[in-house]
């Protein structure tokens, strides 16, 4: 289902391979759903310093957390940042040096966070991160308790500004070069989930839950 475009501000309008670009929201959607990390990028003491985290998604929230203790987190909070995904489908293997390249999914996200108050509201999103790498696991666990959460802190990124930009198909090569004999093709990117290890120390009789074994036959984009 096509949903609302995505609004393109000076700093979200890519420059170059415009082609690539998707507008509809439900792409960025799709590539935040699919993704695990995403690295975050903010200034700290002047300086630029990128973090890779784990992340969840509401409707049209990003949510990220940490320490309340963390420098990083709390630059965060007194100016933009950005956060991007990407994930790699493909080697392109071409036959000039010049056209090797990727297919891919990226996201990129600008804004300003706010932190997340008020106990609900901060469960809730800490249920989406769990939720997001570990679906079902969060009904199966103990939940933060108050001490947990003090220490946490949760921010929350609108994701109204953001570009969305996609690479997928055959090398482009120059024509003067198709008759060349070096190959040309994509190599196929994946990884999967292994079977799972269960704690040294857990306690005899507890079997692996359907939640876990489930994952093991996802494939992890990269």
């Amino acid at each position: 289902m096509t949903r609302t475009p995505l609004s393109p501000t000076p700093r979200s309008t890519p420059t170059r391979l415009r082609d690539r670009a998707a507008t509809d929201r439900a792409a960025l959607d799709a590539v935040l759903d699919a993704g695990l990390i995403c690295h975050v990028g903010v200034l700290l003491h002047g300086a630029p310093v990128v973090l890779p985290t784990t992340y969840g998604r509401i409707d049209d929230t990003l949510y990220l957390h940490g320490s309340t203790g963390s420098g990083n987190l709390r630059a965060a909070l007194t100016g933009d940042l950005s956060v991007s995904v990407t994930l790699v489908d493909g080697i392109v293997y071409a036959r000039s040096a010049m056209h090797f390249s990727m297919n891919y999914r990226s996201a990129v996200v600008h804004g300003r966070p706010v932190e997340v108050t008020g106990e609900a509201d901060r469960l809730r999103a800490l249920r989406a991160i769990i939720e997001h790498n570990a679906p079902g696991a969060w009904d199966a666990v103990r939940p933060p308790n108050k001490k947990e959460l003090a220490a946490t802190l949760v921010l929350a990124l609108d994701l109204t500004e953001a570009s969305v930009k996609i690479r997928s198909g055959d090398a482009s090569d120059d024509a003067e070069d198709l008759a060349g004999d070096a190959w040309a093709g994509v190599l196929p990117l994946q990884r999967v989930f292994g079977a799972p290890v269960p704690n040294a120390d857990l306690r005899a009789g507890i079997e692996t839950p359907t939640h876990v074994l489930d994952r093991t036959a996802t494939r992890i984009p990269m």
